[in-house]
């Protein structure tokens, strides 16, 4: 038991962490910051379906708060963490997936800091002062489809990531 105790403590509890292999510490955080801005994209746009088409202008205003008060600053920190990582995994490497993937993360990011963050706070304004007008809703429709532009962006960065870490195989283009 006491060897046990012994190789456990002499085991650092974040062992990748502390990995000599710091693209794979990268790769991990690249897929882990990715995949928390996705859900977190996810999550806002499901919330705004749901409670605009089942539950009432004060459960509307709730979702809004949320969003902008405790969604976008994680949604902030992860797409930053998610660029970081991706421009260190990306750096020397060449490619036709390199390049489409560097070729939309800018319009993603864009997309987050001139439409998304502003139309999250425009609505939450709006929805505290219990303003429903039809600004608002015409808001609400481009934060959703910039919504969804923006979760298939990523899930083309997600596909084309998998394949350049080996564990998606490219499909044979055809002739």
């Amino acid at each position: 038991m006491s060897r046990l105790l012994s190789a456990r403590a002499a085991t650092p509890p974040c062992r990748f962490i502390r990995s000599k292999d710091s693209s794979m510490n990268k790769s991990l955080l690249h897929a882990a910051a990715a995949t928390v801005a996705a859900l977190a994209i996810a999550v806002f746009w499901s919330a705004t379906v749901v409670s605009e088409l089942f539950l009432g202008h004060g459960d509307i205003a709730a979702v809004k708060h949320a969003i902008a008060f405790i969604g976008v600053p994680i949604l902030v920190t992860a797409m930053a963490l998610t660029g970081a990582s991706g421009a260190m995994l990306a750096k020397g490497r060449k490619g036709k997936l390199v390049e489409s993937k560097k070729k939309r993360m800018p319009l993603i990011a864009m997309n987050g800091l001139l439409v998304m963050i502003p139309c999250a706070l425009f609505l939450n304004l709006r929805a505290q002062a219990g303003v429903f007008d039809s600004a608002f809703y015409a808001i609400q429709a481009l934060e959703l489809a910039v919504g969804l532009a923006q979760l298939t962006m990523m899930g083309k960065n997600f596909r084309d990531g998998l394949k350049l870490a080996g564990k998606l195989r490219a499909r044979p283009q055809a002739a």
